[in-house]
């Protein structure tokens, strides 16, 4: 996952989890955020999603979250049925219906994927999907979050 030459500012976006609550990156602040924006209608979206889950199993906590925004405009039980059918046991269910949340971030293909700061700036973007279990990129994240942490000192 190539890093941008510079961070660059992330927009507000706002979106909610399965229980209608409203949410915004805010609420991650202090934490390295791999932000994935998808939908079940989208084949490659529906691929990746096990490695996301994967992802958060082994890196998800204190310092490191995968969001998983959904922009089904169905709603949350479209998004809920595809979870559980495929076994997903580590992310939480985050949508938005709207779809303001990717125009904002200019995610106009899916998947879309921001690695975010805990300051909330960007430091790269991966468009398309991607095997994000593997141990290269486990061993990328960590160091990312090690160096993300370090700086913070």
């Amino acid at each position: 996952m190539p890093l941008h030459d510079a961070k660059r500012p992330v927009p507000a976006i706002v979106f909610a989890d399965e229980t209608g609550n409203r949410l915004t990156l805010e609420d991650w602040r202090d934490k390295v955020i791999l932000l994935n924006i998808w939908a079940t209608w989208c084949p490659p979206c529906r691929h990746e999603m096990p490695t996301l889950d994967r992802l958060q199993g082994k890196l998800g906590g204190e310092n490191f979250e995968v969001l998983a925004l959904s922009i089904d405009r169905a709603g949350p039980k479209v998004v809920r049925a595809f979870f559980d059918k495929i076994g997903v046991k580590h992310l939480r269910l985050l949508i938005d219906e709207t779809g303001a949340s990717a125009r904002n971030l200019g995610a106009y293909g899916l998947p879309v994927t921001l690695l975010i700061d805990p300051d909330g700036a960007e430091l790269s973007r991966i468009i398309g999907p991607a095997e994000w279990d593997t141990p290269e990129i486990i061993a990328f994240f960590e160091k990312t979050i090690a160096a993300e942490r370090a700086g913070r000192k």
